[in-house]
């Protein structure tokens, strides 16, 4: 069993930053791929960014594209979000999940337990 868990949540105010992490207990990320989920207050959990296996593919989120940047360590087992210019809208749950295979689909098979990420306006 991989099971992630997530780090780096934060209150930050609008225009900020903050990296996430996603660090895998117990085996290993290799050879799967990884993405980002959030979830805010009373609205279903939504996809923000996915990377493959190797790294050299990603997805983003329409509302996230260009502000933030998913990357995977394999040396260090660890999966990033990196946010940049934040909005108050970004205030959510932040959830990494990861995948059945090489590239990611719905649905996972695991997923972390949250860290919470909260823009001040």
């Amino acid at each position: 069993q991989v099971q992630p868990v997530e780090s780096g949540g934060g209150l930050v105010q609008a225009g900020g930053s903050l990296r996430l992490s996603c660090a895998a207990s117990g085996r290993t990320f290799y050879h799967y791929a990884m993405a980002w989920f959030r979830q805010a207050p009373g609205k279903e959990r939504e996809f923000v960014a996915s990377i493959n296996w190797n790294g050299g593919s990603t997805n983003y989120a329409a509302f996230v594209k260009g502000r933030f940047t998913i990357a995977r360590d394999d040396a260090k087992n660890t999966v990033y979000l990196q946010m940049n210019s934040l909005k108050p809208e970004d205030t959510a749950v932040y959830y990494c999940a990861k995948a059945r295979g090489i590239t990611y689909s719905n649905p996972p098979e695991y997923w972390g337990q949250g860290t919470q990420v909260t823009v001040s306006s």
